[in-house]
C-alpha cells in the first residue's frame, strides 16, 4: 500500500475540525491557561509507512489511518485532553511491528490428471484388448477399427473447431475402417490400396462443397488418413503371424512401459526439459526412464513371449520403442499445441481423448513390426 492510500497526514497542531488546538509553543490567552495542559497540544506524530501485506491486515491498517476526527490508537485508549490523570509524559507504546510472513510451503509435485481415473480406465481398456486379442482375432481387429473412427471423429472435430479446416469424416471414417481390415485380410499391400482409395474419396466428397478452402481441407483429410487408420493397420498386420496375439501384447506391453517409465523417472527426479517449446513437462529424465524400462521389458518378451526371440533383440527393440513413443507423443504435442487446446477429446476420464492414448501407439506399431520381421520373420 503506498502513502496516497493512507491519506495525507496531519499537519503539527491539527486534530480536525472538532477539536482546534492552538499551536505548538503559543499559549492561549486568559487566565485559565495551564502549563501542563500546554503540553497536550505537542504535533500528532506522522504515521510511519508500513508495507501493505493484503487481506485483512490491509483493513486494519485503514480503520487506523488518521484523518481528521476518526483518528483512534489502536492500542491504548486516549484520555480526554485537560484530564491530569493522563501523564503525558509517559513514551507511547509503540505500534507493533509486522510480523514476518512465513515462508510458503513447496508445493507437491502433481501428476495433473485424475490419477485414481486414469487407472481404472486404462485397467478396463487393457482387460477388453487383451479379452480380444485371445479369444477371436476378428473382434481385436473391430476394436482397433473402431478406435481409428473414434480417433478420426477427435481428431477432425478439433481441426474445424480450432482451424476451421473441414476434413471431411464420412470417406475417412469407411475408408480408414477398411484400411484396417485389408490390412489385416492382404496385408501391406491392401492397406496401401485402401490408403490410395481413401485419400482419392477424400477429394472427390470435398468436392460437393463451394471451392473455397478446398486445398487445406483435402490436406487434412489425407494426413489424418495417413496419420490414425494407415498406421493403425501395421497392427492388424502384426495379428496375422502365427503367434500374432503375442507380438500384438508386446508391441502394447513395450509402449505401455516406456509411457510409464517416462512417467514415473520424470515425474520424481526431471529437471531438465526435453522439448519445452513442444512439451515442457517432458524432460530427459523422463526419456532416460523410458529408455530403460522399455528396454527391460523389450528383453523379457522377446525371450519368453516371441517364438525364436532373444534377449538382445529385446533391447534394440525396447531402445527403438521409447524413441518412436517419445516422437510420437511430440508429434500430437505439436498438433494440440498449435490447435491450442490440452486435449484432443474427454472420453476417458483421467487420458482425455482416445486420440490422446493412440499417440505414441500409432508411430510405434510399422516400428515393432518391421523389427519383428527382420528378427523373426513374418510368421
Amino acid at each position: 500500500m503506498n502513502d496516497s492510500s493512507w491519506g495525507a497526514p496531519p499537519q503539527a497542531g491539527y486534530w480536525g475540525p472538532s477539536e482546534q488546538g492552538p499551536v505548538q509553543g503559543a499559549a492561549p490567552a486568559g487566565p485559565t491557561y495551564d502549563a501542563h495542559d500546554a503540553q497536550h497540544t505537542r504535533p500528532m506524530p506522522t504515521a510511519p509507512d508500513v508495507p501493505a501485506h493484503g487481506g485483512d491486515q490491509d483493513d486494519d491498517r485503514g480503520a487506523a489511518r488518521l484523518s481528521g476526527p476518526s483518528v483512534r490508537n489502536d492500542t491504548q485508549s486516549a484520555a480526554p485532553f485537560g484530564d491530569p490523570s493522563h501523564d503525558s509524559q509517559s513514551p507511547q507504546e509503540p505500534m507493533p511491528s509486522t510480523a514476518p510472513e512465513p515462508a510458503a510451503a513447496p508445493q507437491k509435485k502433481s501428476a495433473g490428471r485424475d490419477l485414481g481415473a486414469a487407472i481404472g480406465v486404462g485397467v478396463g481398456l487393457g482387460a477388453v484388448i487383451v479379452a480380444s486379442l485371445f479369444v477371436v482375432k476378428a473382434v481385436f481387429v473391430g476394436v482397433v477399427a473402431v478406435a481409428v473412427v473414434v480417433g478420426l471423429w477427435e481428431l477432425t472435430s478439433r481441426l474445424q473447431e480450432q482451424k476451421g479446416i473441414k476434413a471431411p469424416l464420412v470417406p475417412l471414417a469407411l475408408g480408414g475402417a477398411a484400411m484396417v481390415v485389408s490390412g489385416y485380410v492382404r496385408g501391406a499391400e491392401g492397406a496401401w490400396v485402401a490408403m490410395a482409395l481413401t485419400a482419392l474419396a477424400v477429394l472427390v466428397w470435398r468436392m460437393t462443397e463451394p471451392p473455397e478452402g478446398y486445398l487445406k481441407d483435402v490436406t487434412a483429410g489425407v494426413f489424418a488418413a495417413f496419420y490414425v487408420p494407415f498406421l493403425a493397420t501395421f497392427v492388424a498386420m502384426m495379428l496375422t503371424a502365427d503367434d500374432g496375439p503375442r507380438r500384438v501384447l508386446t508391441f502394447l506391453l513395450l509402449t505401455v512401459v516406456s509411457d510409464t517409465g517416462a512417467y514415473a523417472i520424470g515425474w520424481r527426479f526431471g529437471k531438465h526439459k526435453l522439448a519445452p517449446r513442444i512439451s515442457p513437462g517432458k524432460t530427459r529424465e523422463g526419456l532416460f526412464g523410458a529408455v530403460t524400462f522399455a528396454m527391460a521389458a523389450g528383453a523379457l518378451c522377446m525371450q519368453y513371449l516371441i517364438d525364436d526371440g532373444t534377449w538382445w533383440q529385446g533391447l534394440i527393440l525396447g531402445l527403438a520403442v521409447a524413441a518412436s513413443a517419445t516422437l510420437g507423443d511430440l508429434g500430437e504435442s505439436m498438433i494440440k499445441r498449435d490447435l491450442g487446446i490440452k486435449d484432443m477429446g474427454t472420453l476417458l476420464p483421467g487420458h482425455g481423448g482416445i486420440m490422446d492414448r493412440l499417440d505414441s501407439l500409432l508411430p510405434t506399431a510399422p516400428v515393432v513390426w518391421l523389427l519383428l520381421v527382420l528378427f523373426v520373420g513374418s510368421g
